[in-house]
């Protein structure tokens, strides 16, 4: 991705989540994809896709089972 194409994906999730801690890294040997991290943490990789001359971007978002926090117990089952 162009360098141009990371700042405006860094500014719209940055107003999106409302979250200026967000910035969006180049990953060197994957020209396709660049990585998404809040407060210097890895969160995530966003995609490019070009098909049929329209460009869109996806953001993939693993979450650990053992990051969440425990359930109430009116919310648990």
């Amino acid at each position: 991705m162009t360098r141009s194409e990371i700042w405006r994906l860094e500014k719209y999730l940055r107003n999106l989540f409302r979250l200026d801690t967000i910035t969006v890294v180049e990953r060197p040997k994957q020209p396709d994809s660049v990585e998404v991290h809040v407060n210097g943490e890895f969160i995530g990789v966003l995609f490019k896709d070009e098909e049929d001359g329209e460009v869109s971007y996806a953001f993939n978002m693993a979450i650990l089972e053992m990051d969440l926090p425990e359930a109430p117990a009116s919310r648990a089952g």
